[in-house]
């Protein structure tokens, strides 16, 4: 005997003639559209749980502002031992999972992928102290930077810029630790948080600030000095793609630009192709720039006009 069910709408399942189309989908999952890495069916990291361990290393780095208000001095350091502790364990398997896309030669072997994850993981903690660091070189240079600011907590708490440079500061370090597609998620997370798209490839020194910040987009190969400040729909972008003799595109070569120490840019500047911002240069709003400017300069919309 058959016992149909509904699905609250009223229709039999078996209405839709689904045997038809699960076959089809099937087909092309396997065989004519296979899309996946290396033709196998690999756990992806999970996103939800990336949220969670950023938040945990927020913690750590500002226990007070992202993780308990009310620690004292007796329980901080429990605390932030205990929520590192935690959320190292769940960063490991996260990196296991990306290192399955992450490498051309990723090993079949569970135990090696494990051993992998653990060392990048491990040294990926004991950079948090100079992570910490740089993220207080930003939020100082925010304070420094911004008339309206206040207090450092609400730049910590209300700026999405400092929200988009702590996520960009935790990629970058796992990018450089072998770890890039994980890296390229916790990018994207924060992106979606802020609307500040900062890939974690790209090179960016200390008491960075980034005022307002949405629409600012920061391309994988650029390099930022120190001190730089930007504003809201600034781009640092690639002028061309270089391809091969087969057309496809090379990956990884220098095309973003060198934006060099005390740069300031203003809003809606876009700076395209591997060229330098020298040092203490002046970029104004809505500029499109596509070659070198030497250390000092002050370039205007109008100025790049009249050539």
């Amino acid at each position: 005997m058959t016992i149909d069910t509904y699905d609250g709408t009223g229709v039999k399942p078996s209405h839709w003639n689904l045997d038809g189309v699960i076959e089809q989908l099937r087909v092309s999952r396997e065989a004519t559209h296979n899309i996946r890495h290396h033709g196998k069916v690999r756990e992806l990291p999970s996103r939800e749980a990336l949220t969670i361990i950023v938040n945990g290393l927020s913690a750590v780095l500002f226990p007070t502002h992202y993780g308990r208000p009310n620690l004292t001095d007796e329980s901080i350091d429990y605390f932030v031992g205990d929520t590192l502790n935690t959320t190292l364990n769940r960063l490991t398997e996260q990196v296991r999972r990306g290192l399955q896309f992450s490498l051309e030669d990723a090993p079949d072997d569970e135990e090696a992928l494990t051993r992998q994850a653990h060392a990048i993981t491990r040294e990926f903690a004991a950079g948090l102290p100079g992570i910490r660091g740089l993220l207080v070189s930003d939020v100082q240079a925010a304070f420094s930077g911004d008339p309206a600011a206040t207090s450092v907590a609400e730049i910590m708490l209300c700026y999405p810029g400092t929200i988009a440079i702590l996520y960009y500061r935790l990629a970058h370090s796992l990018h450089r630790l072998g770890s890039p597609f994980l890296a390229r998620l916790i990018s994207d997370i924060g992106h979606s948080l802020t609307g500040i798209d900062i890939h974690p490839g790209a090179q960016i020194g200390g008491s960075f600030f980034i005022d307002h910040g949405t629409g600012v987009v920061i391309g994988e190969t650029a390099i930022i000095g120190q001190r730089v400040r930007l504003y809201q729909h600034v781009t640092l972008g690639a002028k061309r793609f270089p391809a091969d003799e087969k057309g496809a595109l090379i990956k990884g070569v220098p095309r973003h630009p060198v934006v060099e120490d005390d740069v300031v840019i203003y809003a809606g500047a876009t700076i395209l192709g591997r060229i330098t911002i020298g040092a203490g240069s002046t970029i104004g709003g809505n500029v499109w720039l596509t070659q070198s400017v030497p250390a000092g300069s002050n370039v205007s919309q109008a100025q790049m006009r009249s050539d």
